[in-house]
C-alpha cells in the first residue's frame, strides 16, 4: 500500500491543523493505520493509531484530549485532528499502515507497522 500524508505547516501555538493520510493500491479497511512523528535530533515516536474499522483508538499520553484519529474507509483516508497545539508538538508526522492487527488492538510501535508514507512537517511557534 503507497501512503501519501499532507496537512502539514506553521501555526501558532494553540492553534489546530488537520493532517490526511491517503493509501492507495490495497484495500484501505484491512489496515491498522497509525501516525508517527520525529523531531529534530529525536527519535520517530508514535502519536497514535486507529483500528481497521475505527472503533479503538489508542494515543500516546501527551496528545491525549488534544489530538483525534479518524478515518474514512470509503475514501482510503486516515486523519489526525490536531488542536491546542504546543512548541513541542512541531515535528515531521509520518503515517503508517499494517495489515495486523483487529478491532481491539493497535500497534504502538514502529515495527508493528509495515508501509510508511514521506512524512510532512508540522511547525509550531510560541
Amino acid at each position: 500500500v503507497q501512503l501519501q500524508a499532507s496537512g502539514g505547516g506553521l501555526v501558532q501555538a494553540g492553534g489546530s491543523l488537520r493532517l490526511s493520510c491517503a493509501a492507495s493500491g490495497r484495500t484501505f479497511s484491512n489496515y491498522v493505520m497509525g501516525w508517527f512523528r520525529q523531531a529534530p535530533g529525536k527519535e520517530r515516536g508514535f502519536v497514535g493509531a486507529i483500528s481497521k474499522s475505527g472503533v479503538t483508538t489508542a494515543y500516546v499520553e501527551s496528545v491525549k484530549g488534544r489530538f483525534t484519529i479518524s478515518r474514512d474507509n470509503a475514501k482510503n483516508t486516515v486523519y489526525l485532528q490536531m488542536n491546542s497545539l504546543k512548541p513541542e508538538d512541531t515535528a515531521v508526522y509520518y503515517c503508517a499502515a499494517t495489515p495486523k492487527g483487529s478491532d481491539v488492538f493497535v500497534a504502538s510501535t514502529i515495527l508493528g507497522y509495515d508501509y510508511w508514507g514521506q512524512g510532512t512537517l508540522v511547525t509550531v511557534s510560541s
